[in-house]
């Protein structure tokens, strides 16, 4: 499994790369654009991410602008729905408003708010079919 964590603060970044690690290659960014690029750079070498972690909160570029990005090169690279990378948004906002623009605005797999219960995140793991890759 390939994984792209996207997270700005030291100390997430690592739990949840030492975390996944032992389920996939992990590759890391520290804001938005980085993890835009990193995405655009897998897909364009024909090895895209099977998860992104994307934090909400990032510099340069948010999350939820990230995520548009990401789903707006699938989109135009013909990837269909059910194809296309889970990504989990990681975040500590947790309010109403913020979990609807994730999913609507955003289009992503899950959420889950810091900090992230790593037997949750393996839950999902399972779930979208992605241990074992």
């Amino acid at each position: 499994m390939r994984i792209l964590i996207a997270e700005d603060d030291f100390t997430s970044r690592t739990l949840l790369q030492h975390f996944l690690s032992p389920y996939g290659e992990c590759d890391v960014t520290v804001n938005g654009m980085e993890a835009v690029e990193a995405f655009m750079l897998a897909v364009d070498e024909g090895q895209p991410y099977d998860l992104i972690c994307l934090d909400v909160m990032m510099p340069e570029l948010d999350g939820i602008k990230a995520l548009k990005a990401i789903r707006d090169k699938e989109r135009d690279s013909g990837v269909a729905s059910h194809d296309e990378v889970k990504v989990v948004m990681t975040t500590a906002l947790d309010s109403p408003k913020d979990v609807i623009e994730a999913y609507y605005r955003g289009g992503c797999t899950d959420y889950l708010t810091k900090p992230i219960d790593t037997q949750k995140l393996l839950n999902l793991l399972k779930g979208y079919g992605l241990l074992g890759k």
